[in-house]
């Protein structure tokens, strides 16, 4: 179920940030469709599983169309939602990190690369929106998102075989969460280098 709304925020992200540019119907789809399955796809080439994830079933797909068309329609009354957006897109951040690095674990891969596979999934497809938007991608730039992702897969990996897979998927998820959501209320950012 979280992983459904997980879906659905990352779609109304997307889709919301192409209305922002004033792209067409098609466009706000796509984006929000890349939003929310950019960073799974990415993973899945990368580990060889294929097809993608979300060609397995057609529900995925049909709830993103949905969403997309919903966010289109409800744009004003969706404006007024942002911190319940905020919450929704940290838990599906969370979530969707925990995706990667169990994919990669059954793939047979070391914690390292499991931890990289979970940041993927979780923060790629805000990377491919902003890149489809001909943004600097935020996580690039300011947004501690990525980082949240890391910290929650070191600590999966030092929590495995201490307590059982159910603790440790919420510990992880709940750090997750609690790290963006700390971020976004007092507007903490990574240090800014230039040359």
């Amino acid at each position: 179920m979280i992983e459904v709304l997980g879906i659905i925020v990352f779609t109304i992200s997307g889709a919301f940030s192409a209305m922002q540019k004033r792209f067409d119907a098609f466009g706000v789809l796509i984006i929000g469709f890349v939003t929310a399955l950019g960073g799974g796809t990415i993973r899945d080439v990368l580990i060889g599983y294929t097809p993608v994830s979300w060609m397995r079933g057609g529900h995925i797909p049909l709830i993103i169309f949905v969403t997309g068309i919903g966010t289109i329609f409800f744009k004003q009354y969706i404006k007024n939602l942002k911190v319940t957006f905020v919450i929704f897109d940290a838990l599906g951040l969370g979530l969707f990190t925990i995706i990667g690095i169990q994919k990669g674990i059954a793939a047979g891969l070391s914690p390292e690369i499991c931890v990289i596979l979970g940041t993927i999934t979780g923060s790629f497809g805000g990377v491919l929106r902003d890149i489809l938007l001909n943004n600097i991608p935020q996580i690039f730039r300011k947004e501690i998102y990525a980082t949240a992702c890391i910290v929650g897969g070191i600590v999966y990996f030092l929590l495995t075989g201490t307590f059982n897979n159910e603790i440790t998927r919420l510990v992880t998820i709940s750090i997750i969460c609690g790290i963006r959501l700390i971020a976004v209320r007092y507007n903490l950012s990574m240090p800014k280098f230039y040359a």
